[in-house]
């Protein structure tokens, strides 16, 4: 990484200019964060300690709150930090590591959506032949891949990027170290080494989108022929939360990353990209509670333990 030396640090973009909003969006920030920790962890305890959610779905289901936790946590406790200091700055070495784990995060939580299709299709297009599809070994091979794609896409980019020169000023026009923004930073002609991982991330991102609506195209044609309106039902309630969870990182992520230049501008810039890196980590386990009886049963007895035990 050659630009250590020409560059120490990054001036990140600020949520406001005056003291009072600063404090208002460190107080926003903080609400949101702790919203996120209690309902991924709630997630995560309730799966880990009720024998009755270790099977398949909620092993995803625990990966997928875990990748969540550690999104939300790379981006946003900076930007706090920063809102409440009154500064931007981000060290060389303290951006390199926001790409990484930013991207990585990312990457492994789309893959771990695309899994879980995968975990629906088979529960309800071949119910007879489920536990050979997806047994605990499947699970935890998917799960490996997920992560796995995650960070070998990751290495890529944040080895690619921190390797071009940057001669355009060390202010990223983000509220924390995003790969477009950074790549604006460098040299003419420089971030066309980027073109490669970009094409190669494109049509993983792709491939997997296919897969996730091909697998609800044959889910929805399953059910639809389900002659129990209950079976239909509970068929619904399995995968309308999945369906919501991708829908929400799908749009949000397309809007940030897909959207037209003639409506960028800094500060749309910046509510999209709080859109699709804070609220699907902050929102998901709410969708997923729902309408999920299992989950909620169990979460009400954590809550119920938790309360007794501080009584």
């Amino acid at each position: 990484m050659s630009n250590r030396s020409a560059i120490s640090e990054f001036l990140l973009l600020a949520f406001a200019d005056t003291r009072e909003l600063q404090l208002l969006h460190f107080a926003l920030f903080l609400g949101i964060y702790l919203a996120a920790l209690l309902g991924n962890g709630l997630i995560l305890t309730a799966v880990a300690c009720h024998h009755r959610l270790h099977t398949p779905m909620y092993f995803f289901l625990l990966n997928l709150a875990l990748l969540d936790l550690g999104c939300i946590s790379t981006t946003l406790p900076k930007a706090m930090a920063n809102a409440l200091w009154d500064t931007r700055a981000i060290s060389y070495q303290g951006c390199a590591a926001q790409v990484f784990l930013f991207v990585l995060l990312m990457s492994a939580e789309y893959s771990l959506l695309t899994v879980m299709a995968y975990d629906r299709y088979a529960a309800i297009c071949k119910p007879l032949h489920y536990g050979s599809l997806v047994g605990s070994r499947a699970c935890a091979q998917m799960a490996a891949a997920a992560w796995g794609s995650g960070f070998l896409n990751a290495v890529l980019h944040t080895a690619t990027t921190f390797s071009l020169p940057l001669c355009q000023g060390n202010a990223v026009d983000q509220f924390f170290c995003e790969i477009p923004h950074i790549l604006k930073l460098s040299c003419s002609d420089a971030y066309l080494r980027e073109v490669g991982a970009l094409v190669f991330s494109f049509s993983l991102a792709f491939g997997c989108f296919v897969f996730l609506v091909l697998s609800y195209i044959q889910i929805f044609r399953a059910v639809l022929r389900m002659p129990s309106e209950q079976g239909q039902h509970k068929a619904f309630s399995m995968c309308l939360p999945h369906v919501a969870v991708v829908s929400l990182f799908v749009s949000t992520a397309m809007v940030a990353y897909l959207k037209p230049p003639s409506i960028s501008s800094p500060s749309l810039d910046l509510v999209f990209a709080f859109l699709y890196s804070v609220l699907p980590p902050a929102v998901n386990p709410l969708i997923y509670s729902m309408r999920n009886q299992e989950l909620r049963n169990a979460l009400r007895k954590l809550l119920s333990y938790i309360l007794l035990k501080h009584q």
